[in-house]
């Protein structure tokens, strides 16, 4: 596509919005300020390198399309693959099992910051800043229950657990002196009917409080909530009902991840409360598709309402903006850009909203031009700036990263 043809179709659209009182120019810088965390685990279906096992713990990835990478330096590769076919900078999301572990047997009670040394340095060299997961599935000790066993060995190791994926957060926000996001998933739950619901929620609060004992000064916690997982899907302990209330309590980040709410429910009506509560929010931007959470995020309306609902609170530097799908049925890479520019471009629509003119008819309760501009909106030509966006990032526009995706399997995945 012609570049002179894009900008000739920007400065129409810049007119378009100007007379509905949006500055696409604002839009576009606000844009560049938001930051994706990508999350490493979609480059080899959430295998990481701790060992060779199958997932477990409630948790699934489909697929087995060619080209899963294998170790760390083929993630890495795949990783700024990606980040080359993205406008502004962007962030990595870790889970644990991702460590540089030497080959070596690194139980998850013994993890340091040293076995993500090198991953530090690497984000530093690729001016990229780390987040960071606790892993609580794939172990023998996983089970159906791990902050909430009732075994006191149990509940202790995943403690302790927990305790050092904190300090290592800690540590990768003190490196790049911007706060690591530690992100806490357990599936722990149960597949029937329980009569111990209290009991098991009683335990895990224990459980935290042990966690979350000890101040630091670079990295935030947040606790991200699941409506059931593969196995267990009669009772989950950590619920939303269950986080939110303990986040408001004591003052942790919630995490909304759109695939884990009933394929009915609004995930975007949720943030308005939350932020009433919470100072941030955290976002794993998935798709549900019946009962798999984790499909590729599309620019859907979930995704598109969800971005305008943080536009509207005027919430945009309070949320943390990551991904979390894990699709091994098609190209991983191709899986990967198309999420992560399927959720900036549903943000830069929420950034070109009219927000104000909108407003200004409700509070004069003038419902009819209110609702009339919310349509008219559905059509202005978002996606002319969304080109000017990617010509000025240096990235291809539209169909342009298919044949970039295609030659990179040609000559690097297919080969693996």
């Amino acid at each position: 596509m012609k570049e002179q043809n894009i900008h000739q179709a920007y400065e129409i659209a810049r007119e378009r919005y100007a007379a509905v009182g949006v500055d696409t120019e604002k839009a576009l810088r606000d844009l560049l300020d938001v930051h994706l965390s990508l999350h490493c685990w979609q480059a080899d279906d959430v295998t990481g390198f701790e060992s060779a096992g199958e997932l477990t713990g409630g948790i699934q990835a489909t697929g087995n399309y060619p080209g899963k990478a294998r170790n760390i330096e083929e993630l890495r590769a795949d990783i700024l693959k990606v980040k080359s076919l993205l406008g502004g900078t962007h962030r990595l999301n870790l889970h644990e099992i991702y460590g540089e572990f030497g080959g070596k047997k690194v139980d998850r009670n013994e993890v340091e910051p040293c076995h993500f040394e090198g991953w530090m340095q690497w984000a530093a060299q690729n001016g990229m800043k780390l987040d960071f997961n606790s892993t609580s599935f794939s172990h023998p000790l996983s089970g159906n229950l791990t902050l909430a066993s009732p075994d006191p060995a149990i509940r202790s190791f995943w403690v302790d657990h927990t305790c050092r994926c904190r300090a290592i957060a800690e540590e990768m926000g003190r490196r790049q002196d911007d706060p690591c996001i530690l992100n806490i998933w357990i599936h722990d739950g149960a597949k029937d009917f329980t009569v111990n619901r209290l009991k098991y929620r009683q335990i895990y609060m224990q459980s935290l409080a042990e966690i979350l004992e000890k101040k630091y000064a670079h990295m935030k916690d947040c606790l991200e909530p699941k409506l059931f997982g593969i196995g267990l899907e009669s009772y989950t302990v950590g619920s939303s009902d269950f986080y939110f209330a303990y986040c408001a309590k004591y003052g942790v980040i919630p995490t909304l991840d759109t695939g884990h709410y009933h394929p009915t429910e609004n995930v975007y009506d949720k943030v308005s409360s939350l932020l009433l509560f919470s100072p941030e929010l955290m976002l794993h931007v998935s798709r549900p598709v019946r009962w798999d959470s984790d499909h590729v995020t599309l620019m859907d309306d979930a995704t598109l309402e969800l971005m305008k609902e943080i536009v509207y609170a005027d919430a945009v530097k309070r949320v943390h903006f990551g991904l979390d799908y894990f699709d091994g049925a098609i190209n991983r890479i191709g899986a990967y850009v198309i999420g992560a520019r399927s959720a900036q471009k549903s943000m830069l629509q929420a950034l070109l909203s009219p927000v104000a003119k909108i407003r200004a008819y409700e509070d004069a309760g003038r419902g009819f031009e209110s609702l009339a501009l919310l349509e008219m909106a559905k059509t202005l030509p978002w996606n002319a700036v969304w080109d000017e966006f990617c010509v000025r990032e240096g990235v291809p526009v539209g169909e342009e990263i298919i044949p970039v995706i295609e030659q990179y399997e040609k000559e690097v995945t297919s080969k693996r």
